[in-house]
């Protein structure tokens, strides 16, 4: 007889930021949730950059907020700097990034969970998922021998499975740089018959800011206009900004990282786990980029009362007196003092394509996972993993129908439908290109795609749900008003529009044909009087997008509708892909050799990306014409 200490409805081992959300949204549905994390102390802890959104991952945020999750939020009361990039392009690439407050980043997650009914914490390491007789899972155990009991159980464990930091050819077992790795779940894990592997990242060194020489530097400033996260004003703390700054790698730096590669835990040999492709170390960068003469670095606050300062872009794992040689060839570090040495940490994690888009496991109904563990990389992608495990967690325990997020609906369906379907053996990490859907995907009209759902899941309050109502109203009649407002060619503000946009007027035309234009914005509108002065900036901007990209949008939304048609349409048993020479050779060979039934099969075998099945589209259709005219 197995003995429980206590008995919860769902468990969540690990409270990064995959951890945080997955409990916070088990607890809000309704269920008893217990966190037992290794350090009560490092919740929600950036052991990386202290850095929330950037290109494709602000969306996901946007979106984790839309559902009523807590990231987004947090982010808008501990952020030191906030900048949008990409601003000079479309609205699909807008990204808000806000350098956070470390600490206090952490401080404030943990007080949203310690004040949370149905949520309770401790600190332990699970080393054991504890079955029934017939092999059905009840719960958890700790490295102590202690069983804690629940149907479903959510597996947020990071870089902490089998962790292994490294620094030169010396390592140690550890999670991330003076914590314990977590030993024993990833046996536990493979005797139950799941396939594990290896993958590495790691994090730049820290240098004591007032060892640096900011004359040296190039200030990054924050934007002069404030942007939020959250679409909750109550959430919004107006702070003082603080600036970051560029540098950049030199001669010296090149030559001294190319003769001692050898010392690099990668090059030397020692550690063979794939890393990040998209934030390579600077040794990657070196040797992958040996024409580049140089490569931009940041230095970034990590906190807003204390003196570290985060090296961006000059990860590595090179032993700790090379990295200090290394730093003092940038421009204004020439004196700097190392804090924190760099380091690589290799991790074990479970291929992703052993869950179901739920995140529950395959092999064991009621074990979830969720973030790092399902080789994800990046504090947004975990929060994004956490929302859905969490939420599917309730619903299993609650008896109610799972909830899958289709890709064409969210950035957080599209990652979630790249892990589980493509054979991903490097750390994932999210970029707009891997949406094909990004146009209608904006972090703007997030809550317009998410808050409905987040409302039926019992996620956004009747405070909230008003307020998106009072939003979604107001650019609605801006719409209006814009569509069917004309201005002529001889009123005063069409004179003065023409005077300093450069656009000419001639009769008469409405102001959103005008907003159409190129050049033209709706801060335009409102510096000559044309505009409403009632509505907030983002029910401007909302209403702005929607104008400005009503063809390009309808277009999308058009593809949209016709792949959920195609997603059941049967594929000819006999087709010959290697025919197709439209089709990326890749996708050829996985096509011929699964011969999937159905375009929807075909769309999430590995290597078969968004581009091939539109051309598998357009081959299926332009055959079938042929053989009719026949």
């Amino acid at each position: 007889m197995i003995k429980f200490q206590d008995a919860f409805d769902v468990i969540v081992v690990g409270a990064g930021h995959a951890g945080c959300e997955a409990a916070l949204a088990a607890a809000r549905l309704g269920c008893r949730t217990l966190v037992l994390t290794m350090n009560l102390d490092k919740i929600a802890w950036q052991p990386c950059n202290p850095a929330v959104g950037g290109p494709a991952k602000s969306q996901l945020v946007h979106e984790v907020d839309a559902l009523g999750g807590e990231t987004g939020k947090v982010t808008d009361c501990t952020y030191l700097q906030k900048r949008v990039l990409n601003r000079s392009r479309g609205p699909a690439v807008w990204a808000l990034r806000a350098q956070t407050d470390k600490r206090e980043y952490a401080a404030t997650m943990k007080q949203v969970l310690e004040s949370q009914p149905n949520l309770s914490l401790r600190e332990a390491m699970v080393t054991d998922l504890v079955l029934d007789p017939q092999g059905r899972l009840l719960g958890v155990q700790t490295y102590f021998g202690v069983n804690f009991q629940a149907p479903a159980v959510v597996l947020t464990t990071g870089t902490f499975l089998g962790g292994r930091v490294w620094i030169g050819d010396r390592s140690m077992a550890a999670g991330r740089a003076g914590e314990f790795a977590a030993q024993g779940l990833t046996e536990s894990l493979q005797q139950l018959g799941f396939e594990t592997d290896r993958l590495k990242t790691g994090t730049p060194a820290r240098v004591d800011r007032r060892s640096v020489d900011y004359r040296c530097l190039e200030p990054q400033p924050p934007d002069p206009e404030q942007r939020w996260f959250s679409f909750d004003p109550q959430a919004w703390v107006e702070r003082e900004q603080t600036n970051c700054y560029l540098t950049h790698t030199t001669p010296a730096t090149h030559r001294l990282i190319r003769d001692n590669l050898h010392l690099s835990p990668v090059y030397g040999g020692w550690v063979d786990a794939k890393g990040p492709r998209y934030c390579p170390s600077i040794e990657d960068k070196i040797v992958r980029f040996a024409d580049k003469e140089s490569h931009q670095i940041f230095l970034e606050p990590e906190g807003r009362d204390h003196p570290e300062l985060y090296i961006q872009g000059f990860s590595t794992g090179f032993p700790e007196g090379l990295q200090l040689e290394l730093l003092r060839t940038l421009p204004g570090l020439a004196d700097c003092v190392l804090l924190r040495p760099a380091y690589a940490v290799e991790y074990d994690y479970l291929p992703a394509t052993q869950c179901y888009p739920t995140l529950m496991t395959k092999r064991l109904p009621g074990l979830f996972c969720a973030g790092q563990i399902n080789g994800t990389t990046g504090y947004e992608e975990a929060a994004a993993q956490g929302i859905v495990a969490g939420i599917n967690a309730a619903h299993l325990v609650q008896g109610k129908a799972p909830v899958i997020f289709p890709r064409e609906h969210s950035y957080i369906g599209a990652l979630i439908d790249d892990l589980c379907t493509k054979d991903l053996r490097e750390p994932y990490r999210m970029l707009t290109s891997r949406s094909e859907y990004r146009l209608v995907l904006r972090s703007d009209n997030a809550d317009q795609r998410l808050t409905p759902l987040g409302r039926e899941l019992g996620l956004i309050d009747q405070r909230r749900w008003t307020l998106f109502e009072h939003k979604r109203l107001h650019i609605q009649q801006e719409q209006l008003r814009l569509a069917t407002t004309r201005l002529k060619d001889q009123d005063p503000a069409a004179l003065a529009l023409s005077t300093s946009t450069g656009q000419t007027i001639k009769g008469s035309i409405t102001l959103a044909e005008l907003l159409r234009r190129p050049g033209v914005r709706y801060e335009d509108l409102d510096h000559h009087g044309l505009g409403r002065p009632d509505l907030d900036p983002l029910e401007k901007e909302g209403a702005e997008v929607e104008i400005k990209y009503a063809g390009y949008i309808q277009r999308q939304q058009e593809q949209i509708a016709q792949v959920a048609r195609q997603e059941h349409r049967p594929l000819p048993a006999n087709l010959n892909y290697n025919a197709i020479q439209t089709l990326s050779k890749e996708a050829r060979e996985k096509l011929s050799r699964a011969q999937p039934l159905t375009l929807g099969q075909a769309s999430r075998l590995g290597g078969v990306s968004p581009a091939d099945i539109n051309a598998l589209l357009v081959y299926l259709e332009v055959t079938q014409r042929s053989a009719l005219s026949c």
